[in-house]
This record gives C-alpha cells, sequence and structure tokens, in this order.
C-alpha cells in the first residue's frame, strides 16, 4: 500500500471515530503522557494546582458553559503552561459555580452571625450579607483570569532557571554535541518547573508526539516567544551549533548563547526596575501608607459612635473586616501582581526538598551520641501560640467566669478589667457591660498579637535555621568555585591525574571552603580507596553530598564525562565552566545593585516604620478610650445622684465611649503580622525570584523581629498615655 493511501485511509477512520464519539472537529488532539511522566507529576506539582485542576473538572460536568470564542485560546495557552489537564469550559463553570456558592452559603452564614453578634432577630445586621455579596462578584473575574495568573506565576518561577538550563545544556554540549542527552542533563540539574518542561520535551519524543527533539523543542519554545525571547534565542543558537562542521565555530555558537541570555536578563531586569517604582508607590500607599494614616483617625471616629455594647461589637467587626480581611487582600494581589511581571533571574534552590536534608527541617533534639529525636516545629508553635492566646484572652474569661472579678489600686485609678456601663444607662446587669478598658487588659492584649507573629515566625526560622547554613555554606563555595576550577583545569591540561589535582588545589586553596570541598574528595580517594565518581558521589561520604549545589554537582558531573575523553578536554571544559560561573555571578551582582533601593524601602517598611507608627496609633486610642471611660463613668455618676451635669451631658450625647483598646490593639496587631507576611514575600521575590527557603528563613526574622517592636513600642507608649490621660482627667473633673 502506497505512503498517500495509508494516510488517506487513516484520517478516513479518525473521522469516523470522531464522529460515534461525539467529537467535534476542532476538538485538538489527545496529549500522550507516560507513566513516568504522570508520576513525575503528580510528585512534584503544587497542591493547589490539583485542587484547581479537580474543582474545574467537577464544576464542568455540573454545568457546563461555553468559554468565549476570543478568550479560549488565550485560557487553554495558560493551562498547557501549567500542564493543567483542564479544558476553558470548566474555568468558566468554576468561575459561576464558586461565586454563587459563596453568596448564597456566606450570606446565610453571615446573616445568622450577624443576629448572634450584633442584635436580636428584630434587628439584625446585613453587613456580612452585603460582604459576601461584593466577594462573590469579584470572584467572578478573579477566576477568569485565574488560569493566566498561575502561567505568570508558573512562568516566573521557571523564568528564573533559565540562566541556568543554558548553562548546564552548553556546559554538556562542550563535550558531547547531543542535545537529547544535554536536555536530559539539564532536566536531572534543575529544580521544577522548568525540569518538568524539560522532561516533557523528551516524553513527548518517546510518545512519538514528534519524530525528533528538534520538533519538540521547538513546540516548546513557542509557549515562551512572547515572554522571553532571549531564552528562544539562546536555544535556536545551540541547535545551530549541531550543524557546524567546525569545532571551533560550534563552540563560539554555545558562548554565544550563553551571553545573549545573560545580556537579555540584564536589560530585561533593568526595564523592570525602572518600571518598578509606580507599582510599588501605589502599593505603599494604598496598603500601608493610608491605612496607618486612617488608623490615627480611626480612634478618634470611633469615639463619635455611639457606646452601647452591640455598637462597640459590631465596631470591632467592622474595622476587622476591613483592615484584617479586605486589606490584606488588596495588598496581596497588587503584590503578585508586580511580581507576575518579574523577568527571568536567578532563583535559588530549596535544598530542604533534597533526601538527606529533610531531617534538618525539624527541631532536633540529641539525647547521646547517636540517638537524636527530630520533632516537627509546628508543635512546638502551637502549643506557644494556645498558651499566649490563653493569657492574652485572660481578662474576658474571667470576666465570664465571675462578672464581679476586679483588681484596681487603691485610688480605683487604675483597673485590670474595667468593664462599664454604657452611658445612659446607670447600674445595668453585668451582662451589660461593655469591655474591657482597663490598662491591665489592654496591655495583655499585646500578648495575644504577641503570640500569633511569634509562633508563626518561629515556625518559619525553626523550619529553616539548620537548612540555611548549609546552603550559605554552599553559596560560599559557589562564589569561590570559579577560581577553584580554574586552577583544577590547569592542573588537568598538564595532564596531571584528577586525584592529584585534586590534591594540589585542596592545598593551594587551604582555609577556604573550596579547599575543604577538594580535600574532602582527595582524603575520600586515599584513605577510602573509592574512585573519584565515589568520592565524589557517594550517598554518605561524598563531597557533593555535603555541599548540596546544582552548580557544583553538574561541574563535578561534566568532569567525569569529559575526563574519560582525556585530561586535555576536561580541562577545556572545566575552564569554559569556571568563565561561565563567573559571568553569571557577575550580572547576578548587578542585579541586585538595580533592585537595592526598593528592596532597601521595603524592609525598612517591615522592619520599623509600620510597627512603629502602628504602636503609636495604640497608645492614641488607649489614651481617648480611657479619657472617655472615665468621663462617662463620672457622668453617669452624676446623673444617678440626681447633680446637675450642665454641659457635659450634651457631650456624652456626641462622644460614645468607643471601642476597647483590648480588641483595637488585637485588629491592629494582626493586620501588622499580615502586612509583615505579604511584603516580606514580595520583596524576596524580588530580589531572589522563586526562593521558598529564603523566603521562610527572612519570614521568620521578620514576623518575630517587627511583632515584637510594635508590642514594645505599643505597651510602652500605651502606659505613658494613660499617666498623661489620668492627668488630664484630674485636673480637668477632678476624676
Amino acid at each position: 500500500m502506497k505512503e498517500e493511501d495509508y494516510q488517506q485511509l487513516l484520517e478516513k477512520y479518525k473521522a469516523k471515530v470522531k464522529k460515534e464519539f461525539g467529537e467535534g472537529a476542532s476538538k485538538p488532539a489527545t496529549q500522550f503522557t507516560t507513566k513516568e511522566y504522570s508520576e513525575f507529576k503528580r510528585e512534584l506539582y503544587p497542591t493547589r494546582y490539583s485542587l484547581y485542576e479537580k474543582a474545574c473538572n467537577f464544576s464542568e460536568k455540573l454545568l457546563k458553559l461555553t468559554a468565549d470564542k476570543k478568550k479560549a485560546p488565550i485560557i487553554q495557552k495558560d493551562l498547557d503552561v501549567c500542564h493543567l489537564n483542564v479544558t476553558p469550559s470548566g474555568v468558566q463553570s468554576l468561575a459561576i459555580l464558586l461565586p454563587i456558592a459563596v453568596i448564597l452559603f456566606g450570606s446565610f452564614f453571615g446573616y445568622l452571625l450577624g443576629i448572634t453578634l450584633m442584635g436580636t432577630v428584630g434587628q439584625p445586621s446585613f453587613f456580612f450579607v452585603f460582604f459576601f455579596l461584593v466577594l462573590g462578584g469579584l470572584l467572578i473575574p478573579a477566576l477568569q483570569k485565574f488560569p493566566g495568573f498561575m502561567a505568570n506565576t508558573w512562568r516566573m518561577k521557571a523564568s528564573n532557571q533559565m540562566v541556568q538550563s543554558i548553562f548546564y545544556v552548553v556546559t554538556y554540549m562542550r563535550h558531547t554535541s547531543n542535545l537529547e542527552r544535554a536536555i536530559e542533563f539539564a532536566a536531572d540539574h534543575l529544580s521544577p518547573p522548568l525540569s518538568l518542561d524539560f522532561r516533557k520535551i523528551l516524553w513527548d519524543v518517546e510518545t512519538q508526539k514528534y519524530s525528533n527533539i528538534r520538533e519538540s523543542a521547538d513546540s516548546y519554545l513557542e509557549t515562551w516567544k512572547e515572554w522571553n525571547k532571549e531564552f528562544v534565542e539562546a536555544f535556536h543558537l545551540i541547535e545551530s551549533s549541531l550543524f557546524e562542521t567546525s569545532e571551533d565555530r560550534r563552540l563560539a555558537l554555545l558562548d554565544k548563547s550563553l551571553d545573549v541570555i545573560l545580556n537579555g536578563t540584564y536589560e530585561n531586569m533593568l526595564h523592570y526596575a525602572h518600571n518598578l517604582k509606580s507599582p510599588m508607590t501605589m502599593l505603599h500607599m494604598l496598603g500601608i501608607i493610608l491605612p496607618i494614616l486612617g488608623l490615627v483617625i480611626l480612634p478618634l471616629v470611633v469615639s463619635f459612635m455611639s457606646g452601647d455594647g452591640t455598637s462597640t461589637i459590631k465596631t470591632a467587626v467592622y474595622i476587622s473586616m476591613l483592615y484584617n480581611v479586605s486589606l490584606p487582600i488588596g495588598v496581596f494581589y497588587l503584590g503578585k501582581t508586580i511580581l507576575s511581571k518579574r523577568p527571568a533571574g536567578y532563583g535559588a534552590v530549596d535544598i530542604s526538598e533534597q533526601k538527606g536534608f529533610k531531617k534538618l527541617r525539624n527541631v532536633n533534639i540529641p539525647l547521646g551520641k547517636k540517638l537524636v529525636i527530630s520533632v516537627n516545629p509546628f508543635y512546638f508553635c502551637v502549643m506557644i501560640f494556645v498558651v499566649m492566646l490563653l493569657i492574652g484572652f485572660s481578662p474576658i474569661i474571667l470576666h465570664n467566669l465571675s462578672p464581679d472579678f476586679e483588681i484596681q489600686d487603691a485610688a480605683g485609678k487604675y483597673k485590670f478589667l474595667d468593664y462599664i456601663c454604657p452611658p445612659g444607662i446607670p447600674g445595668c446587669e453585668h451582662a451589660e457591660r461593655v469591655g474591657p478598658y482597663g490598662i491591665g487588659s489592654s496591655l495583655l492584649s499585646l500578648v495575644v498579637t504577641a503570640g500569633i507573629g511569634v509562633s508563626v515566625g518561629l515556625f518559619f526560622a525553626l523550619r529553616s535555621k539548620n537548612v540555611i547554613k548549609v546552603r550559605e555554606k554552599t553559596k560560599q563555595l559557589e562564589d569561590e568555585f570559579s577560581s577553584a576550577l580554574f586552577q583544577l583545569g590547569n592542573r588537568l591540561g598538564d595532564g596531571i591525574p584528577a586525584e592529584i589535582a585534586f590534591a594540589k588545589v585542596a592545598e593551594n586553596m587551604q582555609g577556604t571552603t573550596s579547599g575543604e570541598f577538594f580535600s574532602l574528595a582527595e582524603r575520600n580517594m586515599t584513605k577510602l580507596g573509592v574512585g573519584l565518581e565515589e568520592s565524589l558521589f557517594d550517598q554518605k561520604v561524598g563531597a557533593v553530598v555535603t555541599f548540596p549545589s546544582k552548580v557544583i554537582e553538574s561541574s563535578m558531573k561534566v568532569l567525569l564525562e569529559s575526563i574519560k575523553k582525556g585530561p586535555r578536554i576536561a580541562a577545556q571544559a572545566l575552564l569554559s565552566m569556571s568563565r561561565y560561573i563567573k559571568e553569571i555571578h557577575r550580572v547576578e551582582e548587578r542585579l541586585k545593585d538595580l533592585m537595592a533601593d526598593v528592596i532597601s524601602s521595603m524592609k525598612a517598611q517591615v522592619k520599623f516604620l509600620t510597627p512603629a507608627i502602628s504602636g503609636v496609633v495604640i497608645g492614641i486610642t488607649s489614651m481617648i478610650s480611657t479619657i472617655l471611660t472615665q468621663l462617662s463613668a463620672k457622668l453617669t455618676s452624676f446623673a444617678s445622684t440626681g447633680e446637675s451635669v450642665g454641659g457635659w451631658g450634651d457631650m456624652m450625647e456626641i462622644f460614645g465611649i468607643g471601642i476597647p483598646t483590648f480588641h483595637f490593639q488585637i485588629i491592629v496587631g494582626l493586620y501588622i503580622v499580615q502586612i509583615a507576611y505579604i511584603l516580606t514575600v514580595l520583596s524576596n521575590g524580588i530580589e531572589n525570584g522563586a526562593d521558598k527557603l529564603g523566603e521562610r528563613y527572612s519570614l521568620g526574622k521578620n514576623l518575630i523581629n517587627s511583632t515584637l517592636l510594635f508590642c514594645f513600642l505599643a505597651g510602652t507608649v500605651m502606659l505613658l498615655f494613660n499617666v498623661f490621660a489620668m492627668a488630664i482627667m484630674k485636673n480637668s473633673l477632678g476624676v
């Protein structure tokens, strides 16, 4: 049978099968996947992506909506980038069903909550109903854009590894001109998500979706034409080197490919740094400056509100929904939008996910020479959180257990709980009293804020403390490694065997981290009698295992591959790698210099400015609350004894007693913790890209430091301002 007849017959039966199964002619071809690819995706795929995938497919079964013809190809492209087995119809279905569920269930439970917290059945509050209506309405466009948001996040993480990917491919192809083996080498040394993309290139060839590796690679590069032209150009230069007959021209093309992506990375980051000023200013103003200025005025606004118990709860809930829900979500969305536009950079590897280092994420308690108990820090932090919450909420607990309980000084000026009757209700029952307004309760509320911030910060700190030490030591080795490779390459170029060359380099670099690395490898060979490969990669004593770095690991693997072809080939490979590492380090330092202004400003906001200003605001609130409560108590006392209060009685109709400092401080303190978290994640993402380990380490430091600073300043200012308030009341009314 001729080839043409065979193809016609094949197409005929394909069309018949599609017709019988009701498939449209426009449906894309089925994507073949291997068992290995599916297992790899399941192990390394983010959990939230899998949940989104299941939610979309489930929604499509319940409500099948047709996506807009213009938007469907864009959504499909975003889904393909994230390797999601979802259709645009599923995305549209979820974007309608989930907001409807949020509106219905949220409004229902919000209405019940409003009745419980804010009034009787006859006077319910529709605040939560309105809130969930607005939230559901905003969720519809947000969920429709969610695939694009995920695709941008995926691209950012992948683009952080693109320089490394080109580096690995070029390094391998310098000594072995085989694109398939080079992509496999890069996939083995890269971290997700780019390693997943590279493996997909290989598996598409294995499943015969494409006839050769070039077609598969070119199809993958199509997805990056709009986002990273330098990566596409560099990869095409690598492909062109396969057709060069001259060895010098082939190596020149490989060198050119790395230069292209390095220079492109620097130029893209330069433009990003220039364009970053405007969105960062908007983020600071809308998310930090204006809310903090609002906190300054808020105590005065609150004091004008009605002073009964119901309105106090309403006020606290309204402020909490604004500062602890709406504002953090808005700031987080703005921050993620800024991060999604970040070009390719350098993302550090999270070594805590590698075998042999997972135990370092726990708190290791040695009980002997060989016995070590490894405990997850989560349990420590939960215990601290619960204890501090019980201490912080002890004023409310004590009041509910014993309404008459009170601690005060001899003069009765400073009270611990200070639950008071609302204005106009003298001699009210304990259930009608509002509080706690006491200075002791206000100070104890700081323990709640400290409990939240310190417990979360301590979890991240303990989770990253041991691992970051290993990575810092490894980074120090990477900084020195270019000169070490240069020396090793020169030694090999002189015809010295690799075992002796290692000893020479270790001797010359004695006292440095590089010297320690080569000394360990040389000692394994001489004392343990193992070969070069085992001395480097043995799981127990290997030098590469002791210093977990993908750059070092790939360098040593290149050494092992190239030394099989002779010491001179190995020398050339190591010398070129030395130059590459030096160039990458130089560009990385220039990128950090570009971001220095923005990063320093954000760090100042997290570490000092936001906690300090908010601490002063809490002190002002406490002073206003003290004055109003003392004034209310005095006027209520006058009214109960029948004395004339003159014009002061009319003032209490204007001024309420305001929200207790106890509640207000917890709301503001939680906002400080949330803003510190969001700004730390944002600053780390701008500076380092997708660096989870660095993010956890920064969160550990910033959450603990900013929370404790806020609590210290708020407590100090609170005490001082309360002394001033009592002096003012004594001079004015003789209270």
